[in-house]
């Protein structure tokens, strides 16, 4: 059994763990939120909510959830960055059944033929993916960063980046000075252009985890030291491009419908993390023609399963009004007390005072961004993983406040995506 094989293997049992764990940990705020409305309508005015970690369903989830993120990790030490990528879509097959024994969901016959589109084109990456798992030194890992081909990947990266980044920012100046309704056009391209953003930058935390899961391995066998220069910069790397994807991805669905976000954030993390595997490792070497044609046709396959995953955009027309007024009133409270912070830092003429104001924003979203990931906050999202691209809901309301009139580009958001 050849490495790529293991890895596979862990990678898919890593999947599923931490997709069980989400819905674990989906089915603990379930229990708590029951257990409210029953005291509630019960008329006990003194009766206190217990924290979600008091619940054992709570507490078994955040163990899988760790456990398959640990197991991701590893797999990436054995297998090809672009076959381990794409094999992370396996968790929404597995979703199926977990929300069907362990919510009670019922599966319609889109996600069925959703999750067949996904086994198809997991199939075919996996049949003609990359199939070797060489391990680097440090000094081959630190030479491949000076290669012309990723030196121009990386290059126009950084111009896919700037440019969509422009792209959002116009769309929403457009959109705030618009007393008319703009269309579609920016409605679709406002969290487009926001998720290439967040999926090119985000999908390199995965790069740096394998370069983090190779050294290791290497040390395991004692042919490396893991403490050194190298190490350390490759970890603060991972934290930070991870950090910058969890925040995104948290705050962007705050932003956007489910219907629209969700799965454009998948499609550009999967895209963007195999792009990055095949260009650094050069994994692409080992592509003849026909390997290339069905590796991606298998892509095509997958993106296509994801697309059908979203939510059905009409049952947020038939839902009532009360989350939609819910989601207003707190916005209006958080862009209120974004307005009053941002006054007194204008008003402050201290420049210690203004680092200091700017500081605590930071370590408010970083906070904001952990809690929700984990699913300790009060508003909360499935638990996400940086290795895999996660299941999400868009039960939301992000933490930057935005000056713009949002009701004009956001549509009614829905948390039906974890529903199926």
């Amino acid at each position: 059994m050849g490495d790529w094989v293991i890895g596979a293997l862990i990678n898919i049992v890593g999947s599923v763990a931490i997709n069980f764990g989400t819905n674990l940990l989906k089915l603990g705020h379930d229990q708590r939120e029951k257990l409210s409305a029953i005291n509630n309508s019960e008329g006990n005015d003194k009766f206190v909510p217990k924290s979600v970690m008091h619940f054992q369903t709570w507490r078994i989830g955040i163990l899988f959830f760790a456990a398959g993120n640990c197991l991701n990790f590893m797999s990436f030490a054995y297998a090809a960055q672009s076959l381990l990528a794409a094999l992370g879509s396996i968790q929404f097959v597995s979703n199926i059944a977990f929300a069907y024994f362990v919510l009670n969901k019922t599966i319609s016959v889109k996600v069925m033929v959703a999750t067949t589109f996904i086994v198809f084109g997991n199939i075919f990456l996996v049949s003609f993916g990359n199939h070797q798992s060489p391990v680097y030194t440090p000094e081959q890992l630190i030479a491949k960063y000076s290669n012309l081909v990723f030196v121009l990947y990386c290059m126009s990266l950084v111009f896919v980046v700037a440019f969509n980044h422009y792209l959002y920012r116009s769309g929403e100046t457009i959109i705030s000075n618009s007393s008319k309704d703009v269309g579609t056009y920016w409605r679709t391209m406002l969290p487009f252009s926001y998720a290439i953003v967040s999926g090119a930058i985000g999908s390199c935390s995965v790069l740096f985890a394998k370069s983090l899961s190779n050294m290791l391995r290497l040390t395991m066998s004692s042919r490396y030291e893991f403490h050194s220069w190298f190490t350390y910069s490759i970890i603060l790397l991972f934290l930070c491009t991870a950090g910058f994807w969890m925040a995104r991805l948290n705050e962007g669905l705050s932003l956007f419908d489910a219907i629209l976000i969700v799965p454009m954030f998948q499609i550009a993390w999967t895209f963007f993390s195999i792009c990055t595997g095949f260009v650094y490792f050069q994994e692409y070497q080992v592509f003849d023609t026909l390997r290339i044609i069905m590796f991606v046709l298998g892509m095509t396959f997958v993106f296509l399963g994801i697309s059908l995953l979203a939510p059905d955009d009409s049952k947020a027309d038939t839902k009532d009004g009360s989350s939609a007024t819910e989601d207003s009133m707190i916005d209006m409270d958080r862009n209120g007390k974004m307005q009053m912070d941002e006054t007194e830092a204008n008003d402050s003429n201290s420049f210690v005072t203004s680092v200091k104001v700017k500081a605590k924003r930071v370590l408010l979203k970083a906070k904001s961004t952990c809690s929700m990931s984990l699913g300790l906050g009060e508003e909360t999202i499935s638990a996400s993983s940086v290795l895999a691209m996660p299941m999400v809901s868009s039960r939301t309301t992000g933490f930057r406040g935005i000056g713009n009139d949002r009701t004009k580009y956001v549509p009614l958001r829905t948390s039906d995506w974890s529903n199926l």
